[in-house]
This record gives C-alpha cells, structure tokens and sequence, in this order.
C-alpha cells in the first residue's frame, strides 16, 4: 500500500473556494493562502448558531509507542458523518515541526484519512507557529532590555525571570544557556534557555482567547517575575502586550484546509498536552461550531490530560458543552499495557488485552464523571485477531459501552458509517450539560487532589519545597481562583512513565507550580516533564528530501 505522503500527493484537492462553499462562507470572506489553504474572519463567529451545532470530543487510552491513531480517527469519523449526509467539519490542532523531524512524525492523519495538503500542513502552514514565536520572544527581548536600560527601569530582580525564549525545533543543547555576554554592550549576564513553541504561554493563550481585545488582554496578564522590592512584575508593566498582539493580528484568524475526501477542516493553535491544554483554538472550535451542525474535536494524548483539561479549562472557560466522546483505542496498545513487549504486538494474545484493558477502562470511569456519553472506536489493524476483538466487545459490553470498528486508514470515511451513524445519534440525543470536577474557586491544593486523586487514581500528594513556596506565592498574587493545568507524563495514568496499565496507590510528586497568569491557569509540574525535547538518535528528519521538482519525500 501507498505511504501517507504518497497518498497524500495523489489526491485531486479540490479548490479552497469550494470548501468554503460547503460551509456557505463567500469568497470574498475567505483570506487565501494560495489554492488550498485559507484563513476566516472573525467576523464568521456566529455564537448563537454555535450552541445549536453538536460538538463531538475524540480521546483515547493512555498513548503508547504502538500508537492509537486519534487524529486518524477523528478526521476519518468527520468523512464518514458526510458520507452520510450530515453537515460535519472536523477541527484540529497544527502539527510542531519538533515531533515532525523528530520521533512522531506528522500530524495531519495517517491512510485515507489525512488532511491536505498535508505537506504544508506539516511544514510551515500560514506561519502561525512563526508568529508565537516572535511574540514570544519579541516579549524575552523587551525584558532583558528593562534589565540594562538605565532610564526606563522597572528594577526588576533577574533572578526571577522565568521566561524563555522558544523555537519550534528539538533541540537539547538549548535547553540550558547563558545569555548577556560580551561585556556592557551584551546586556546583563545570567542564565535562562529555550523552551519549545508548542509550550510557550504564548500557545496557550493563543488558543484561549476570544478575540484581539482578550487576547491582548491575556497577553499584558503574563507574570514575568518580581522587582527587587518583591513588587510583581506582567508583560503589561512592559508596555509589550500592544506589539505582541500585532504580531497575532493575523495568526488569530483559523484556518481552513480539507480532508482527503474533500470535507472541510479546521485546524489551528497546537499546545502539547502534557504541560499544557492540548487541545486547537477556542475561537477554531466556535468557527466549526458555527458553520456546521457537528464539530468533530480531538484532545492530545490521553483522556487523563488532553481531555480533562478540554472540559474542565478549555470548556468551562468557552462554555463549550460536548455532546459525545469517542474513545480511541488498538488492540496492540492495549497488549502493550498489558505486558506484551512491542516486538510481539503483531502475535495474537488475548490474555495480554485481557490485562492491558484496565486502562482503557480507567479512563471511561472518568468519562462517566463529567456526565457525557461515550462510545469505544477500535482503531483495526489487520493483525488483530477475532478472539482479541471479542475480548474488547465483552469488557465494554459490562461496562454498558458500546464499541464500534474503525477502519478508516484503510477505507476513509467508508470505514466509519457504523461509528458515525452511532456518535451522531448519541450526540442528537443528549440534551444536558457536561459536569466539570471541579470549581474554579476550590483551593488550589484540593483542585490538584481531585483531578490526581478521581482521574489518575493516586492514593495522595506530595509536594516539594519549591511547591509549597509556590502555593505561598500564589496567594499572595492573588491567582488561586484559576484553574489548574497538572504537567504530567502522557505514558502513564500516574506521573511515572514506567507504570503502565491501570497503576494504584502511588502518590503524585508536585515538583513546583507555574503561574501562567496570561493563559488563566496554574500549572502543577510532576516528575520529569520536558520543555524542550532533543532528537532521538535517528530522527524523521534524515528521512526526509526533496527533489528537483520540489516534490517532498519521507514526510509521515
């Protein structure tokens, strides 16, 4: 079979005018990039349109090296809900070009269910990511201005600046640096680093705001550090939140681009999951929401962070209410939690499944907890053997869920009718309102313990020293009323990677507290979360070309 790319580069896309026409947006509404890619207005907000439309969450289990498929499956599920008739566009995340020359690869799909052009996509898009960057460092540069600038002085303490600077690209030696050297005219010598794009601040207020006026608001609510009198410092002190939204003026716009089946999608912002809301923009997701009657969403990594923070952040900050989750699942990674090592994933072991399951199971309890149905899609491969499959069917069946085959790499939308036909009728039926875990205005200790205590299932918190100063901290600044973002490993329920499966009675470590003012949360930091990651020791990009046509190679 075709690769993704060459699947990809096969397809006859069809003009972006067109996927606008299937939206009803006119041309003269559209900001094109070229023939494919487009950006919408604002100005196609249309709220009370959006709370009549069904917005449809895609999680999975906890993710593993066999992978699961999300971002395939939510955009295969879209194609086969337009195969049968219904108004339906799919609103994703962009792909960083960390994980695309890294380990992971792309993000745009994978078979006959991608989005296009699928190149551009992956590479540099309409510049969104670039524009995050700029404001984000344009920001960085501002204060090591303040520092050496004599006349126009905040007095603020170097020691502590927390703010990076940022690129969209892994690279380790960048992690830790010392900047300011080269005497007087080098500025002020001390130490900082880089963090990667997809988790600056900058991303996740990005994908929170409203519009310009909240987004410049947001942006000037940055907590840069303290003066030497302990007074707070904000990027508003700065006078930089005005230069900064410029810089955003147009990346705020969502983008639209289509699917292989010629289906719209949506697709903008992209914050990692782990350290940060994981899910693409509110202002993408209305856009979808007003325009069409289902919006198919997905949240990154596993229900325990992607989807929790999309409920109990995202929603409770948009006043989103989702109609129905679909739960992503494959048989191999459900092996793979249950012990089976990655070489042996392809061999039948129901026994394997049989122990793996309890994860999946973990996390439809937790679905249960916010009050929303849910349906189970088994992402197939052609590995999976009869006897495996029913295993899933029975543990689901117990638990009153129903589970649905997903085929949709092999036969794009086709491969989905039953799991559309299904989550349509789930969505259309369910007239209430999703229950958040929390209160905003809970103390901020029992906010971490509910979300470590009823999602992860941890037994109780420990929090450093660096931790409790945090929380000191927080008071004083008046920040306890925001919400909590928990930074975690995405390889385990619990915040160690090794422990697989469903663990139970470990206790989540809180290393310190981030204050992400500007994005409107707090951010738990547990075990060993990376910011800036490297390469592996083989990484996608020296799998990748272009020949002298300009035709790409290698991109998955």
């Amino acid at each position: 079979m075709k690769s993704d790319i060459e699947i990809a580069q096969s397809a006859q896309m069809k003009d972006i005018r067109e996927i606008a026409a299937q939206l009803s947006i006119a041309e003269d509404d559209l900001f094109r990039y070229g023939k494919y890619k487009a950006k919408l207005p604002l100005s196609l907000l249309n709220p009370d349109r959006a709370k009549k439309s069904k917005l449809i969450l895609v999680s999975a289990i906890s993710p593993t090296p066999a992978g699961e498929g999300k971002t395939t499956t939510s955009i295969g599920l879209t194609q086969a809900m337009v195969k049968l008739g219904k108004k339906a566009t799919v609103v994703l995340r962009e792909p960083s070009l960390g994980p695309v020359f890294g380990i992971k690869g792309g993000a745009t799909g994978g078979g006959w269910a991608q989005v296009l052009p699928m190149e551009d996509i992956n590479l540099h898009f309409t510049g969104d990511f670039a524009a995050i960057e700029k404001a984000h460092n344009l920001l960085a540069a501002l204060i090591d201005n303040n520092l050496q600038n004599k006349t126009n002085n905040l007095g603020i303490d170097p020691r502590t600046v927390l703010w990076k600077r940022v690129m969209d690209m892994n690279d380790r030696a960048l992690r830790q640096i010392v900047i300011g050297l080269g005497g007087a005219g080098g500025g002020i010598p001390r130490e900082t680093g880089f963090d990667i794009t997809a988790a600056s601040e900058i991303m996740a207020i990005f994908c929170l705001s409203e519009g310009l006026a909240d987004l410049k608001r947001r942006l000037g609510n940055i907590f840069v550090g303290f003066t030497y009198d302990k007074k707070p410092v904000y990027a508003r002190d700065l006078q930089a939140s005005g230069a900064m939204t410029a810089l955003l003026r147009d990346a705020i716009q969502p983008n639209l681009v289509q699917t292989l089946e010629g289906s719209p999608a949506i697709i903008h912002g992209g914050p990692f999951a782990n350290i940060a809301q994981g899910t693409n923009s509110i202002l993408a997701t209305r856009m979808g929401m007003s325009l069409s009657d289902y919006v198919v969403t997905e949240a990154g990594f596993g229900f325990d962070l992607g989807a929790e923070k999309f409920f109990d952040i995202k929603c409770q900050s948009a006043g989103f209410s989702p109609s129905a989750v679909v739960l992503v699942a494959t048989v191999r990674a459900l092996k793979y939690h249950g012990g089976a090592s990655l070489k042996n994933l392809k061999d039948p072991d129901p026994d394997a499944v049989a122990r793996g399951i309890e994860n999946m199971e973990k996390h439809l309890e937790n679905i249960k907890l916010f009050g929303v149905p849910a349906v189970v899609a088994l992402n197939r491969f052609s590995s999976d053997s009869e006897e495996e499959l029913q295993v899933i069917r029975e543990r689901c069946e117990a638990k009153g869920v129903a589970v649905y085959l997903s085929e949709v790499w092999e036969k794009g939308g086709e491969g989905a009718l039953e799991l559309a036909e299904a989550v349509a009728k789930m969505a259309d039926d369910f007239d209430g309102a999703f229950r958040p875990l929390y209160d905003w205005n809970q103390p901020v200790e029992e906010k971490i313990k509910t979300i470590a205590t009823k999602i992860y299932g941890a037994s109780a918190i420990d929090y450093m020293p660096k931790a409790k100063r945090d929380l000191r901290k927080i008071a004083d600044l008046g920040l306890g009323n925001l919400p909590v973002c928990i930074a975690k490993t995405q390889k385990s329920l619990s915040d160690n990677p090794a422990l697989l499966g469903r663990p139970k009675d470990f206790i989540v470590t809180v290393r310190e507290i981030e204050i992400a003012a500007g994005a409107g949360f707090l951010v738990p930091i547990t075990g060993e979360i990376m910011r800036m990651p490297g390469l592996p020791e083989h990484p996608s990009a020296e799998g990748i070309d272009v020949d002298e046509k300009g035709t790409i190679t290698g991109l998955f």
